[in-house]
């Protein structure tokens, strides 16, 4: 219970409970009392084929058993897991707790640049990969010339191996493609570690132990992993399927990136716990997600605003029947209010509204089923304190008026991975209490709603995709006619925001390249996402006298210029 005054609770869910006792258990143990409670259960459904809670468990035990004998891991050991969203994924998602170790998920648009970082900063010895991406990852393995990295294995999974039954969804061609085989025995097909049937060691890590370390960028242009146990996990995941009211029988359409915190708990670890079955698809495809929705009577669908934009657009979607829909949740960006509308007219559903981070394994802050607000971000959710603080005297500010959200709550991270110092910066002590400083800005109206209204840290918002400068600007230095650049946000009708770089070429190289050369240079060599979608060549750029980049006084004529 809050001791502050909190005029949200004059709005609080009705009969939900101000404070959530959370379970004192590793998560992989929802895995086992959903399996022992519904075994024969479909728990995913995969282009129609399905998985039983009983199968799963079996699976995920076989995964740790590998991992442990064959692969030689360890309790507290980083293993990373890079795919899209398919059975396997969620698998090795809990075959890597059961075997008592830590899951690093990367996001699958990275390349092998990119992942670099994430396999020397965790020390991981193991990935999980699909066999269409494995080309990426495979340059990192240990024993190569000039790789000082630490991978031995890479264990890697074919979509198409859950491909059970015939299906008229429209299938795309990396799910159908068959097995290959590697030729290297660092490179284990998953078909083989499945068969060789090993069982694991006692479930040994704790709700304190590391669980989960989802990686954030930062201004220093590296990511950095966020440390998050079995506890800040379970708050996120329990949070969520007691906010939303949802059961064993609820259906969840699993279409946002699980390697995203929000996909991650909302449309996996909730679901799992719950009971719920899980309709999963590997890549967004409005028809498809509609027809599944008919078709398995989804009332559970968790989606990003664009994606929601290009729902709605469909011009057949009077074509199918939605009518099992009951929740429809998100986040990253404001929903437009004629979207909404739309929305609303469509399935008698608002679009409920919410705001996390990765350091916080998603929610912080709900809009209340029963009363929510438009472009809103919500109310603090169970046992989160949040405020709204002055980012210069760290002193909270007048209700009404502008500033940083800081947050204490137990969905919190320990800290950033291998990095004190900024751990130390992310983190202000208020009340003798420990708050994340989230670098943005909102205000709090009289009902105690929180409205975002612009971000103090640099960061361009990208389709709900946080994008960071620093980080692409360091990528595109390798680029060998690059002599500079400084990378801003320019508006775009359909992703909100899209990455503008703003680039100084070496004397030699001017009128040698174009930038549309650049901009085919960096999608080949970053995730699409983080890639320039605009490329514009300068003399120079304005510094500091200190010889900083003024990035913001760029960033301000952008602004000017937009339409």
């Amino acid at each position: 219970m809050l001791a502050r005054p909190a005029p949200h609770l004059a709005h609080w869910p009705p009969a939900l409970p101000l404070h959530l006792t959370l379970p004192e258990t590793n998560l992989f143990h929802n895995a086992e009392v959903s399996a022992a409670r519904y075994p024969d259960k479909p728990f995913i459904v995969f282009y129609d084929s399905a998985i039983t809670f009983r199968e799963f468990r079996d699976e995920c035990e076989r995964i740790a058993g590998y991992l442990q004998h064959a692969c030689g891991v360890k309790a507290g050991d980083r293993v990373l897991l890079y795919m899209q969203n398919s059975p396997q994924w969620i698998f090795a998602f809990y075959g890597i707790l059961r075997a008592n170790a830590v899951v690093v998920p990367v996001n699958s648009m990275n390349r092998t640049e990119e992942l670099r970082h994430y396999v020397r900063d965790t020390g991981a010895g193991v990935a999980f990969v699909p066999q269409d991406l494995c080309e990426q990852m495979q340059p990192l393995l240990g024993g190569q010339a000039g790789d000082d990295s630490g991978l031995r294995y890479l264990i890697v999974a074919t979509y198409s191996d859950c491909l059970k039954n015939p299906t008229d969804l429209n299938v795309p061609d990396f799910v159908v493609e068959p097995r290959r085989r590697f030729g290297d025995s660092r490179i284990v097909p998953w078909v083989d570690i499945l068969a060789r049937d090993l069982q694991p060691g006692p479930l040994t890590q704790g709700a304190d132990d590391l669980a989960v370390m989802p990686y954030t960028s930062g201004t220093t242009g590296h990511p950095k992993g966020c440390m998050h146990t079995h506890r800040s996990v379970m708050s996120t995941l329990v949070g969520g399927v007691n906010w939303f009211q949802r059961s064993q029988d609820s259906v969840f359409l699993t279409v946002l990136p699980l390697f995203h915190v929000t996909g991650l708990s909302g449309s996996l670890n909730g679901p799992l716990y719950a009971g719920g079955t899980l309709i999963v698809l590997p890549r967004w495809d409005r028809d498809t997600a509609a027809l599944c929705m008919q078709r398995y009577k989804v009332n559970t669908f968790q989606a990003i605003t664009t994606m929601l934009v290009d729902f709605l657009s469909n011009p057949k979607l009077g074509d199918y029947d939605l009518g099992s829909l009951r929740v429809v949740r998100g986040g990253g960006a404001a929903m437009p209010a004629a979207v909404a509308a739309k929305l609303f007219a469509l399935t008698g559903q608002h679009y409920i509204e919410g705001y996390g981070m990765s350091e916080t394994m998603a929610a912080t802050h709900i809009n209340p089923m029963h009363r929510p607000k438009p472009q809103c971000l919500g109310i603090p959710v169970f046992d989160v304190d949040a405020r709204v603080i002055d980012p210069a005297t760290l002193q909270e500010v007048p209700q009404g008026d502008t500033g940083e959200i800081v947050i204490d709550g137990p969905q919190v991270m320990r800290g950033y991975w291998n990095d004190a110092d900024a751990t130390a910066k992310a983190f202000i002590e208020i009340d003798g209490r420990r708050f994340l400083r989230t670098g943005d800005l909102a205000m709090v109206d009289a009902d105690g709603y929180f409205f975002m209204v612009d971000r103090l840290k640099r960061m361009i918002n990208a389709s709900g995709y946080k994008v960071w400068p620093a980080e692409v600007e360091a990528l595109l230095y390798y680029h060998p006619a690059i002599l500079e650049a400084c990378v801003i946000a320019a508006s775009d009708a359909k992703r909100g925001e899209t990455v503008k770089a703003l680039v100084v070429l070496k004397p030699e190289q001017r009128g040698a390249i174009t930038e549309q050369q650049v901009i085919d240079w960096a999608h080949a060599h970053m995730a699409v996402y983080k890639s320039p979608r605009i490329v514009v060549f300068v003399d120079s750029l304005p510094k500091s006298g200190s010889g900083k980049v003024q990035w913001r006084e760029l960033q301000e004529q952008e602004a000017r210029q937009a339409p």
